[in-house]
């Protein structure tokens, strides 16, 4: 039986696999998981979502399931990922929950926990959540009368985040033309506002959403309309959220996509330079680029490696004691600021460098010169994708595109946490050749696998 929880909470097309029901139960054992040790404390329970036309639907029953177990809840309406977290926090709820799927397509959803303070639940919470749900919650005692949860509402509390962001990071943009994508999602009233507040000369795309169209062809996952866009402004440059804006990429001057590995470059020296990256360390992924590395080298930035997932990324900045860390996708922590990826603060961070140093985005990106990469993802139900290696076709030819690029290069394989792929990463110096062979390996794996 396969985990219920992937990298980033519980994910599905919304009413066939993630459907109302295990919405209602995720509630009712979140809930009770997340405060069952305090005798006599009636739980609270923040939640927001994303744009989705599935959001209310399943935000609906989640709420249920978790007002059937005593705790009262307050619904938030649309907010990122990350305000949910701060607010979460700041309110002193026992949980916060998002109804989002990040940057994948609308017919998906996802529930995913913050604790009350913020973090995102480790792997063993995670497992007692599922463990509840699968013994039919025969631990829990359901209440009546009046000690039934009740819900309310309230959908002006973006404001506290977006005071909070511009608070924290008080940058005077005034005079700088930006082009902003919010993909349709949950950042089109916040990061708006934000920039707006801090005197940009703001352009916005795709800050429409329908309930059908997030991270439709634009955001963080679809950059060449604002590529387009910034250098037809004339624009210092452009800023990318996706779905639920807790993953931020930029766009040059020029045009050229900013990813999360140079944004952290930049940024890390910057914070070096100032005292305040604490040990001069970064925190990173192994799917971080090898450019990264070398510009740790270089920079004297000690380079922390994790498995993927940025709740790994952040495991490991809480247990030694750093403050920045993030995934090359986009994902970056600013830990003395927030306690998950938090996009509004990744941009406003980068704007402060470029306007303190007055040089211009493609300059200062230059810090950390790509190698290149080739990423093709084998498609293989998710029963099957965490046993490739398991296949003797597949390991050995693995084993000799290892030996292959040895040395000037790297293979990387991995399942993905949030969908039905193998990812096949492969860096060298050569495009043409890492691509052909990491086509060749992911079509391996799907004639194999399937």
């Amino acid at each position: 039986m396969s985990r219920m929880f992937g990298t980033d909470g519980v994910r599905g097309v919304a009413n066939r696999e993630l459907t109302p029901l295990l919405a209602m139960q995720l509630g009712e054992a979140g809930a009770y998981v997340l405060a069952r040790n305090e005798d006599g404390h009636r739980p609270l329970i923040m939640v927001g979502t994303d744009t989705r036309q599935s959001g209310d639907m399943l935000a609906d029953a989640l709420m249920a399931g978790a007002c059937a177990v005593g705790a009262n809840v307050v619904y938030l309406g649309v907010l990122p990922t990350p305000a949910v977290a701060f607010l979460a926090k700041k309110h002193h709820a026992d949980a916060g929950v998002v109804i989002s799927a990040s940057h994948n397509p609308m017919e998906f959803n996802g529930i995913k926990f913050f604790d009350g303070r913020g973090f995102k639940l480790p792997d063993a919470k995670e497992d007692e959540i599922e463990a509840e749900i699968r013994s039919e919650m025969k631990d829990i005692t359901f209440p009546t009368g009046e000690d039934v949860g009740r819900i309310t509402y309230d959908f002006d509390m973006w404001e506290e985040y977006v005071e909070n962001a511009v608070t924290l990071v008080p940058t005077d943009l005034t005079g700088m033309k930006l082009v902003m994508d919010c993909a349709e999602g949950a950042s089109f009233q916040t990061n708006t506002e934000a920039v707006r507040r801090l005197g940009a000369d703001l352009v916005t795309i795709h800050t429409d959403p329908d309930g059908t169209n997030i991270n439709k062809n634009c955001g963080s996952t679809h950059l060449e309309e604002l590529q387009k866009r910034v250098v037809a402004e004339g624009a210092a440059c452009g800023l990318a959220f996706d779905g639920d804006a807790d993953r931020f990429l930029a766009v040059d001057e020029k045009g050229n996509v900013v990813n999360g590995d140079q944004i952290m470059a930049i940024v890390g020296r910057d914070m070096k330079e100032k005292g305040k990256l604490k040990q001069d360390t970064i925190v990173v992924t192994v799917m971080s680029n090898l450019g990264f590395f070398m510009m740790g080298d270089r920079e004297n930035i000690h380079i922390e490696k994790t498995k993927v997932g940025d709740r790994y990324v952040l495991e490991r900045m809480l247990e030694k004691g750093f403050n920045l860390g993030g995934e090359q996708s986009g994902h970056v922590i600013y830990l003395d600021e927030n306690t998950t990826g938090d996009g509004l603060l990744s941009a406003l961070h980068l704007l402060t460098v470029m306007k303190e140093t007055g040089e211009p985005l493609s300059e200062l990106a230059k810090i950390c010169e790509m190698m290149p990469q080739a990423l093709v993802n084998a498609h293989v139900a998710n029963d099957k994708k965490v046993h490739y290696m398991e296949y003797p076709e597949i390991a050995e030819a693995v084993e000799n595109l290892e030996k292959k690029f040895a040395g000037d290069g790297r293979v990387l394989i991995r399942p993905s946490g949030t969908e039905p792929l193998v990812r096949v990463m492969i860096e060298g110096r050569d495009q043409s050749v890492i691509q052909a062979e990491a086509q060749k390996l992911a079509s391996l794996i799907e004639r194999v696998m399937n």
